[in-house]
């Protein structure tokens, strides 16, 4: 049980507003392929599936079914950012990989997070700000560790 009962509700309440947000941001640092949620969305689960990533791992790290993914991927695709190869431990299946492209958003994209971050809590103490961090990235690896390698 969690000392401080608004705790859940308020980690919500952050995840509608941004959710909601991202698309409409008058950020400068959202323009180009930034403001296509779903092409960031895909590649950013392409990289956390790690190597030989499939559509059923974007499928799974983003919460959606098959087809879902399947389009999702597709698109990214077209527009560049993934390509499909031949996975190295099962020829017989398809992996997903990140152009060159690809790896330039998702570096934009973690640029455009750690700013965004930056921003939010301009007004903290340093301390806080790290304090922060570091409990959003325990919580983010307990519930989606990181890919390995």
């Amino acid at each position: 049980m969690t000392t401080d009962g608004d705790a859940g509700p308020a980690l919500f309440r952050l995840v509608r507003f941004w959710s909601r947000r991202w698309m409409n941001q008058t950020s400068t640092g959202l323009t180009g392929d930034m403001r296509n949620v779903q092409h960031v969305q895909t590649i950013e689960a392409v990289a956390a599936a790690g190597p030989d990533a499939t559509v059923a791992d974007v499928a799974h790290q983003l919460g959606l079914d098959h087809s879902g993914a399947s389009r999702m991927v597709r698109d990214a695709t077209l527009a560049g950012h993934l390509a499909r190869a031949t996975a190295e431990h099962d020829r017989r299946r398809a992996a997903l990989q990140l152009t060159d492209a690809g790896q330039k958003l998702l570096t934009a994209s973690h640029e455009w997070q750690r700013d965004t971050f930056e921003q939010l809590t301009a007004s903290w103490a340093a301390e806080d700000r790290e304090r922060f961090g570091g409990y959003l990235r325990r919580l983010a690896d307990e519930v989606a560790p990181p890919a390995a390698g």
